[in-house]
């Protein structure tokens, strides 16, 4: 009798669901009011400009304005994907932006792992502090440290490459060198920063573990496969996951900047926001541009839900959601 009465409250709960949000709300007004701000951005930035996906819809016309500009259905999407810049632009965002995946995690782990073997405080700090550094240099200014090493006339790597003996290289003009020095430039910016969120990580373990993997014999290498990655996984999972929802959408700052917006690198360097940001600037074509974002967006959206699941077959307990 009790376990039927207790059904029917349940059902009955579970019929009011707004009277039970009500509810919450009243008893934990102030952690609402508290959280208040956090969502106002969330929804001004984020889920309030989701409204301007209709331009990519439209065939826009700035004096018409956004409702009566024509409808153009899926016109800008075809205008896009006849060209060849939808597929090369599509291939160098997600291959380069993989790149960075890896190396960033992997560099960022690396680091992360070496620090935490530092005993002395300060030199903790310090490494900290000057891997740390690059992350907040503007990328106005990297472009001019890159352009310092490569120049053709006056780059240091020339100058090396001329005291050795051999021909200086003419690095702006090499396209099929890019992808590599982006990786390299992109990891020297980025993994100080990737590395304290794994070393936050690793300073969380329980040290008991490291002390009794000492007590049976096992070396650093060993603590470090067997302790360390294992309990740091949860993490790696989650950032990678979170960086595969941002694989289509490149770091601008890199791509425009250290590559000084060289037409004769679009061939590897051009990516789906340089390709969205010259196409407003040169041919004004605002419903082409919103298609090309629009198609970023929705798939990174896939990617993320394909990644979870992936993840969710092998680990369950790993996912996102």
């Amino acid at each position: 009798m009790d376990s039927q009465l207790d059904t029917g409250k349940g059902l009955k709960a579970a019929s009011q669901p707004g009277r039970s949000f009500l509810r919450s709300l009243k008893s934990q007004k102030w952690l609402w009011l508290i959280a208040l701000p956090g969502l106002a951005i969330v929804f001004v930035f984020n889920y309030l400009p989701m409204f301007g996906v209709i331009l990519a819809f439209k065939n826009y016309k700035p004096a018409a304005g956004i409702f009566g500009s024509q409808w153009a259905g899926f016109e800008n999407f075809k205008y896009l994907f006849s060209t060849r810049d939808a597929w090369n632009i599509t291939y160098n965002t997600l291959f380069l932006n993989s790149l960075f995946i890896i190396t960033g995690t992997v560099g960022g782990i690396l680091i992360a792992l070496l620090v935490n073997e530092v005993r002395n405080k300060w030199l903790v700090k310090f490494y900290q502090s000057s891997m740390f550094l690059p992350y907040f240099i503007s990328w106005v200014i990297v472009s001019y440290f890159v352009y310092s090493l490569l120049s053709y006339d006056m780059g240091m790597v020339n100058n090396l490459l001329a005291s050795l003996g051999m021909e200086p290289v003419q690095w702006y003009n090499e396209p099929r060198l890019w992808p590599a020095i982006l990786t390299i430039v992109n990891l020297w910016k980025g993994v100080g920063y990737g590395s304290v969120i794994y070393l936050a990580g690793i300073m969380g373990i329980d040290a008991e573990l490291y002390e009794a993997a000492t007590i049976d014999g096992a070396n650093k290498l060993q603590q470090a496969s067997g302790i360390t990655l294992p309990l740091l996984s949860p993490l790696i999972i989650t950032l990678t996951l979170m960086a595969i929802g941002r694989i289509f959408f490149a770091d601008f700052g890199l791509f425009y900047n250290v590559t000084l917006d060289n037409g004769g690198l679009y061939s590897t360097t051009n990516v789906i926001d340089t390709y969205v940001f010259r196409a407003l600037k040169f041919s004004g074509d605002i419903g082409m541009a919103s298609a090309a974002g629009f198609y970023q967006a929705f798939v990174g959206f896939l990617l993320v839900l394909a990644s979870n699941l992936f993840v969710k077959k092998i680990n369950p307990e790993r996912a996102l959601f």
